[in-house]
């Protein structure tokens, strides 16, 4: 996000009611994970939570975990300017949910225990796995969090009328070393809580300001649609397909591979196969993801609603003023649901909306630093040889989300006046070309080897951070990262068209490298552990 160049149109009662709701859930959520923090020597309790959450709270938490900050507001802005291409992507989140229960779930909750590492290594133990695990877990995050940190300072600044970049760095800092308290402090539990406090009150505002807009076009949508197409400046174009990657054979074709991208890399992200851990059972699965699929679906709805609203009630000119990539849409297009009067009922509705857009922030963030303190302590420190006290691998944790914590605000500081959408980008690719084919294949192949595992981490990652700054998000057009610049030597959105089938093919030339006698090696370890994969018999320290 940028900053505002033009008034929001938010009351000053609506802003001070902000602030006031944005710091009680400040302090509410600290308190929740100071309350529900586990022992300094209960492993379990830090990492998953006992599988103590029902199926219904997990669901919440696994959707409050997927839903990020930049979900609401890239999917809305690209909505709201690109129509159809942006639902087929906001459609893609959805998908990518339904991949990760039909495929993965089960399976990467019988493998593993407390991370990414752990399933993994469960066919091929070895501390380089571990550590080679680690290190993708945390380049596969760390600019997702620098996206909703670097946002943060913008989005309050654009919601509470203050430009200075002195307050905005001040909320930046400030506001990460809240979520660094929330990972260090909560735990699994604890974040578990935030999670879900945050999908209802995301989806829950936002399905009243959905139908809040559907009343004002007749309860029409095809009215809503045409209004939206009227005002996007593109005409019928806005309802069809093109407008965001073009029509041209290229253009088709880097659609379908930024969509293979976020299906493949959002169901594989750590951050949402750790909750996997916390069921009980592959059943508590099944149903955990049953709910979180149905409350992605229904906010797909609501995001899709109330981005089209923006663009039907404010207009495209008035979207691109106050942010060029459309990342303000959602916040818009719920002012403008409610009309030119809005009563003190109608403010506090706003209110909800913009509190769940933060705590959405706050949530995110502290769930993915989570992860990758879990896999720094876990997979890095405790993995050396001899087994270490709970309580010691407990404050390593603890250690590692500051650790991790402290360079990410300061990396978000450095980047938030640029454009935020290559670090998403990079993010999904690196899911989906690192982590999905070794999980893939470390599942479900049983020849698969450790070298085959290790080149489709290292492999598909060096692919990715290789052709990543020759995209068009990073040089060549007025709203990539550097719009002065132009090196756009691989003139597509993601590098999804060569680095996924890269990975696959660098795990299945690895492991055909290995030779035949360590294929069958692999092959007879992979079937004394295949009960415990695929049916679930029981977990490793169970």
């Amino acid at each position: 996000m940028t900053a505002p160049a033009a008034p929001t149109g938010f009351s000053g009662s609506a802003q001070e009611m902000s602030l006031v709701a944005f710091s009680a859930v400040a302090t509410l959520t600290l308190l929740l994970c100071v309350m529900t923090g586990p022992d300094r020597d209960d492993l379990d309790e830090f990492y998953t939570g006992y599988g103590s959450l029902s199926p219904l709270r997990n669901g919440l938490a696994i959707a409050g975990d997927y839903i990020s900050a930049a979900t609401v507001l890239g999917t809305g802005g690209v909505i709201a300017l690109c129509g159809y291409d942006g639902v087929v992507l906001a459609l893609s989140t959805a998908l990518s949910l339904l991949l990760l229960m039909f495929l993965l779930a089960e399976p990467l909750r019988n493998a593993g225990r407390f991370t990414m590492g752990d399933a993994l290594t469960r066919r091929m133990p070895g501390r380089c796995v571990r550590i080679t695990a680690c290190a993708v877990t945390i380049a596969s995050l760390l600019p997702l969090m620098l996206v909703q940190l670097a946002g943060t300072g913008q989005l309050m600044a654009f919601i509470l009328g203050f430009s200075g970049e002195s307050l905005q760095t001040g909320c930046v800092v400030g506001l990460g070393a809240l979520m660094i308290a929330y990972a260090a402090i909560g735990g699994m539990k604890g974040t578990a809580l935030i999670q879900i406090l945050k999908i209802v009150m995301l989806v829950g505002s936002g399905s009243v300001v959905a139908l809040l807009i559907l009343h004002r076009f007749d309860w029409d949508p095809g009215a809503l649609f045409a209004a939206a197409a009227r005002q996007s400046g593109a005409g019928p174009a806005f309802l069809h397909s093109g407008l965001e990657f073009g029509t041209a054979g290229r253009s088709r074709l880097d659609m379908i591979a930024s969509e293979l991208t976020v299906v493949l890399g959002g169901a594989c992200l750590p951050h949402i196969t750790m909750r996997m851990y916390t069921a009980s059972s592959a059943r508590q699965v099944r149903r955990s993801l049953s709910w979180a699929v149905s409350l992605v679906a229904l906010f797909v709805l609501v995001v899709t609603v109330v981005a089209l609203g923006a663009t039907a009630l404010v207009g495209r000119t008035a979207i691109t003023t106050a942010d060029a990539q459309g990342n303000t849409a959602y916040l818009l297009g719920s002012r403008a649901a409610f009309g030119a009067g809005v009563s003190t009922a109608e403010t506090f509705l706003f209110t909800l909306v913009t509190t769940a857009i933060f705590l959405t922030l706050l949530a995110s963030v502290a769930g993915m630093i989570l992860a990758c303190a879990n896999s720094l302590a876990h997979d890095v420190f405790a993995a050396r040889g001899r087994r270490m006290p709970a309580r010691r691998e407990m404050t390593l944790a603890r250690l590692s989300a500051l650790a991790i914590g402290v360079p990410t605000i300061l990396l978000a500081t450095l980047v938030q006046h640029h454009s935020l959408q290559p670090l998403v980008t990079l993010s999904f690719c690196l899911g989906a070309s690192a982590l999905a084919p070794a999980l893939v294949y470390s599942l479900f192949w049983r020849r698969y080897t450790r070298s085959g595992l290790m080149a489709t981490l290292i492999g598909g990652s060096l692919t990715v951070l290789l052709l990543m700054p020759g995209t068009n998000l990073v040089s060549g057009s007025p709203v990539s990262a550097f719009p002065d610049a132009d090196f756009n030597w691989f003139p597509f959105t993601t590098t999804g068209i060569v680095s996924i089938p890269a990975g696959f093919l660098l795990g299945w030339l690895g492991t055909i490298a290995s030779g035949r006698r360590t294929a069958e090696e692999q092959r007879r370890q992979y079937e004394a552990v295949e009960s415990w994969i695929l049916a679930g018999a029981v977990r490793r320290g169970e």
